[in-house]
């Protein structure tokens, strides 16, 4: 009875070892490539995290050594010091608020470009996707101007304003792939049983595209948190100074305070990095699922 066990053990065996694909070099190589890429990326966070902990002096005698003592109390200090807790609701606000305004206008605006027959629905995609070739840096000088003239700087809500026109070419862009993805007879059932457009929308149209709005949504409020250079120019009040503008408040004329400032850029990073690490699998969904039809 053992020989039988041991032959069927070994004849298990052996049909393992023939199945077993051997591995191609084309996949070492993907693989070392990826590998070596996450360490081009995840190096300079560490590297980030650990001066954060350490003091000036072992900042200035070995930057890339590992801190012998933790200091956390860089975090406290940067945040009280750096008024980080003003910076970050105004952040928040600003981010806040564009995304909700962003994302209901433009899902409306993808929806009649890609699901409503009309004879400008190309002309104005093409137009909102021109949106995304125009660099902030041509514009901000006429923007100024004007919104000077309107009483708009220094305001949260004057910066929202081209925050919300930048982030809808991108909301656009990815929704209105998405809306053309999914199946026309949907669409045409609701419209039989008289359904409004409307109400189509809003009961058939939105919860279809919640993974494309999630990813919309991610990316416009994490472009928005970093945008610096419009925050810096159109508000001068530090109380209503962003997050990204703030962290420059820690590199001085003469002396920069390193540690307190990178530990202040890692608390402006541990968002969205949280937000990416949680939420990855389904940004990848999102970003593939407008691109087949379905």
């Amino acid at each position: 009875m053992s020989t039988i066990q041991n032959s069927n053990t070994a004849a298990a065996g052996t049909a393992a070892a023939d199945h077993k694909k051997p591995v191609r070099p084309g996949t070492v190589i993907i693989y070392l490539f990826l590998v070596f890429m996450a360490v081009i990326y995840l190096a300079p966070l560490v590297w980030i995290v650990l001066v954060s902990l350490k003091d000036n002096a072992g900042v200035n005698t070995d930057p890339f050594g590992w801190p012998g003592v933790l200091h956390f109390e860089n975090y406290v200090q940067a945040f009280t010091m750096g008024k980080l807790g003003y910076a970050i609701l105004n952040s928040l606000l600003v981010c806040g608020v564009t995304l909700v305004v962003s994302l209901f206008l433009g899902c409306m605006a993808s929806f009649a470009i890609a699901r409503m027959k009309w004879k400008l629905s190309e002309f104005i995609n093409t137009f909102f996707m021109i949106g995304l070739m125009v660099p902030v840096h041509c514009i901000l000088i006429p923007l100024f101007v004007r919104f000077a003239h309107l009483g708009l700087t220094n305001s949260r809500f004057g910066l929202m304003i081209p925050y919300i026109t930048f982030s809808l070419s991108t909301v656009i862009f990815l929704m209105v792939n998405f809306f053309r993805s999914m199946p026309g007879e949907i669409f045409e059932a609701a419209a039989i049983d008289g359904c409004s457009i409307y109400r189509i929308f809003f009961t058939i149209a939105v919860p279809l595209s919640r993974t494309g709005l999630f990813v919309a949504g991610i990316m416009t409020f994490v472009g928005n948190w970093n945008e610096l250079l419009m925050a810096m120019v159109f508000i001068s009040d530090p109380m209503k100074k962003t997050l990204p503008v703030t962290l420059t408040y820690f590199v001085g004329p003469y002396a920069t305070n390193y540690v307190q400032m990178f530990a202040a850029i890692v608390i402006a990073i541990a968002p969205t990095i949280t937000v990416y690490c949680m939420f990855s699998n389904q940004i990848v969904d999102g970003l593939t699922a407008g691109a087949v039809k379905g």
